[in-house]
């Protein structure tokens, strides 16, 4: 039988976050606080001091904070991580004996017994640790002692050292932790930039931007659209493929299997003559051009997210350079992509069972490091659950590890395992079911699933209302107010969303076919030319949303979500609110695009901080309107044809000196 420490008493279990047992990291951002408690106890009845112990991942010394215990053998310690990049915590608890005899002792004095011989044991533990002390500790520790046991002292001024703080405090610094037991895992923190957490992403095909009908768009085109797109507040703008597109099996226009001479073909279909994943499409520009659109970008506060789609179009030159990179057919053709019954001719997927699947892994991440050289930190990654879990998290952790800065957008509409478990092995943020989700009750169980039980702590949710493969049936029939409402909850529900422009702000709500999600003259498979200055465009209302996403620091998280009751279930109430309760955001949205509702909100005052016998006001931050409202229940009424949706700043009455009240 292995021999242990059998002097070690102390059990920790049941710690909290950890991720399947540890497997896996949980996620934070710069400036965040990491919670960690865990179930503590130990035989007998001696008291147990405890620390959380934490560093970043190559730092070698620990930072320790006391664990402080909360009730039922339940301890919890607080860190924040200061930094991008990794962290690692554990715990460590002891049975303390000084802090035991103190406790006893106090109790014994309580019940005016004579506590003689307890202070002189309470002066050998001090003596004790006096001995491995050092310096003026090491002193006032001895002189604690002298003074306990010394013959003919007032036992009134002897207990009082025994009790004092001072006392104690050296007793802690020098804990006797010999026998102290450490959690048998170092639990990871994966820890990024703020963008990770809060971010509003507009999707745009480059080669739509061209101010004349029919031309190809170019990047000089995109440094245009720029000032467009700042001005609706978004920060990050991302692009579909900007690589040269094959001609093989080529796509036509609404997918057709037969292309004409002058279909441009979907962006996905990576690699011609010119170059594939390291190239970048002729017609758009050269690198320069990319380099100047990059930095045009900054300017306007915007960041440049490539899409990263590990595939090949048949005229890829991985295809020729490295055939078993492939499927092959009985036929000895390749495997293009299916999805039964759909058929991607035009696109070949890598075989990553390959023989040669290292050399492939390193070729697929010198792909992401090249265009991380450029200047691109952002990538939103197409289809990643139809690729291997091992090659994610190897290139995840990699990429990371030299780049922490860098944030990889998930865009796996699958099912909900496979999304959690992208999300576990590295993905920042990911994408998710809200386009689907319609109903009250729908809404409500999806969010509190992702922002109140474990899936928070590795899944950062991202919401799309549409995108180039989603037009869904909500928006196909709910007209303008059906587009008002899905940006008005995916702007206050998410901390991070996005929208596919400038179709969702001109209301594109076409479907190619009756039951299809497919919009009807896709612009993946042609250019297209948007008249953005269309009166009936979105442009105003969602550069309203997103200023007020940014002046709110409650609408930039997703953790502190709470739902509140309505009595119409047309209505959906919800809060966000800072770690402070400095700023608050109340959201009531008509999730009817055709019908006024109307209702009574019932607020949890005590989640939010308000007093119940105080007036406090409600400020429509859409609409600049104020109420004053008092209690938990209040009145509201929604109709979609103006304003969907309310976006309340509460503010609450602060009086004076000079009994003159405002509201903050």
């Amino acid at each position: 039988m292995q021999r242990t420490e059998g002097r070690i008493r102390v059990v920790i279990e049941h710690v909290t976050p950890e991720i399947d047992g540890g497997r896996f990291p949980i996620k934070r951002i710069v400036g965040e606080a990491v919670v960690v408690e865990a179930d503590i106890f130990a035989d007998g009845h001696d008291a147990l001091s405890g620390l959380l112990l934490y560093r970043r991942e190559q730092d070698p010394d620990w930072t320790e904070v006391p664990l402080v215990f909360l009730a039922n053998d339940r301890w919890r310690g607080v860190f924040r991580v200061a930094e991008p990049g990794r962290y690692v915590y554990t715990l460590t608890a002891w049975a303390d004996r000084f802090k035991s005899w103190r406790r006893d002792l106090a109790k014994k004095v309580e019940a005016g017994q004579d506590v003689a011989v307890d202070l002189l044991i309470g002066a050998g533990l001090l003596k004790d640790v006096a001995r491995r002390a050092a310096g003026p500790d090491a002193q006032a520790l001895a002189r604690s002692a002298d003074d306990l046991e010394a013959a003919g002292a007032d036992p009134v001024e002897q207990i009082r050292i025994a009790l004092s703080d001072e006392v104690a405090t050296l007793m802690e610094r020098h804990a006797d932790r010999r026998f102290a037991a450490t959690y048998e895992k170092e639990l990871v923190v994966v820890v990024d930039r703020k963008k990770a957490r809060f971010s509003t992403w507009y999707e745009m095909f480059p080669r739509s931007c061209s101010s004349e009908p029919g031309r190809h768009g170019t990047f000089r085109d995109c440094e245009d659209r720029l000032p467009y797109i700042a001005s609706m507040g978004f920060d990050v703008l991302y692009f579909p493929p900007i690589h040269p597109i094959g001609r093989t099996h080529r796509k036509g226009k609404n997918n057709r299997p037969v292309s004409g001479p002058d279909d441009p073909g979907s962006p996905w279909g990576i690699g011609a003559e010119e170059g594939g994943h390291k190239a970048i499409h002729p017609q758009l520009g050269t690198l320069s051009d990319f380099h100047r659109l990059l930095a045009k970008a900054r300017e306007q506060g915007l960041e440049i997210a490539l899409d990263l789609a590990f595939q090949c179009s048949p005229d890829h030159p991985y295809v020729k350079e490295h055939p078993d990179w492939f499927r092959r057919r009985p036929d000895g053709g390749v495997q293009y992509a299916e999805n039964p019954p759909k058929k991607y001719q035009d696109i070949y997927p890598l075989e990553f069972e390959t023989e040669d699947w290292q050399e492939l892994w390193r070729e697929l991440k010198s792909v992401v490091t090249y265009w991380i050289d450029q200047g691109v930190r952002i990538f939103r990654v197409d289809n990643p659950h139809t690729k291997p879990f091992p090659f994610w998290e190897w290139l995840i952790a990699d990429i990371k590890r030299r780049h922490p800065d860098v944030i990889f957008l998930s865009e796996a509409f699958t099912r909900p395992k496979v999304m959690y478990r992208l999300a576990k092995l590295g993905f920042t943020q990911s994408y998710t079911y809200f386009a689907w989700r319609n109903t009250k009750t729908e809404l409500m169980q999806y969010f509190t699933e992702l922002t109140q039980t474990e899936v928070r702590e590795y899944f950062r949710p991202n919401l799309w209302p549409n995108t180039p493969d989603i037009l869904t049936e909500y928006l196909q029939r709910g007209g303008r107010p059906a587009f008002m409402i899905r940006l008005a909850l995916a702007a206050t529900l998410g901390a991070s969303y996005g929208i596919y422009g400038p179709a969702f702000e001109l209301c594109e709500h076409c479907p190619y076919e009756e039951g299809s999600e497919e919009y009807f003259d896709s612009e993946k498979y042609e250019i297209k030319h948007w008249d953005i200055e269309r009166p009936d465009s979105l442009r105003d209302f969602i550069a309203r949303v997103n200023a007020i996403r940014r002046d709110n620091p409650a609408l930039q998280n997703d953790w502190s979500l709470r739902f509140h009751p309505v009595d119409n279930d047309e209505l959906l109430c919800y809060s966000k609110r800072t770690e402070d309760r400095s700023n608050i955001v109340v959201t009531v949205v008509n999730l009817s695009p055709v019908h006024i509702h109307a209702g009574w909100v019932e607020l949890k005052l005590d989640e939010l901080g308000i007093n119940p016998d105080v007036p406090y006001q409600v400020h429509d931050l859409l609409t600049d309107t104020y109420y004053l409202w008092k209690g938990a229940r209040n009145y509201v009424q929604l109709d979609p044809r103006t304003v969907p949706a309310h976006i309340f700043r509460v503010r609450r009455r602060v009086r004076t000196e000079r009994d003159f009240d405002y509201y903050l």
